[in-house]
């Protein structure tokens, strides 16, 4: 019930915000050094369905969606998708898994096959730091 309520409010902001208009946001700029990486599983592992993700972070901090503070960001799991476009959030969907309460953990039931991680950190807002605070690509296979 608590990832219902958590995407009806991503959804409530996205419908509000400017991307519908087709503006951009201003980016606020990520710490020099700052890193966001994927703990686990590892690139190049063969895995089990449910999989578990496990998040780091380097340089910053968690903060949950809708907080303003400096230097902090929240967690976007992004399963089989390039990275979303600049200046924009990123979108809510089974491809781009929002983390607003500031999780660094999760388990991901994916189908059989070869499937791409990927770890954006987002601003208050859901949007990309600029630089973009992003992870290495992690290949895995889903027995």
């Amino acid at each position: 019930m608590h990832n219902v309520i958590v995407l009806a409010a991503v959804s409530v902001f996205f419908l509000l915000s400017s991307p519908v208009l087709g503006q951009g946001l201003e980016p606020i700029p990520a710490p020099e050094g700052a890193r966001v990486y994927v703990i686990a599983p590892t690139d190049g592992a063969t895995v089990k369905s449910p999989v578990t993700v496990r998040f780091g972070l380097e340089g910053m901090g968690v903060a949950p969606a809708g907080v303003d503070h400096p230097k902090t960001g929240h967690h976007h799991l992004l399963i089989d998708v390039p990275l979303p476009p600049a200046g924009l959030p990123v979108p809510a969907d089974a491809n781009h898994i929002h983390f607003g309460g500031g999780q660094t953990e999760t388990t991901v039931e994916l189908a059989p096959g070869k499937h791409t991680l990927q770890l954006i950190l987002g601003d208050f807002r859901h949007v990309p730091h600029e630089p973009p605070v992003v992870s290495e690509v992690v290949t895995i296979t889903v027995e």
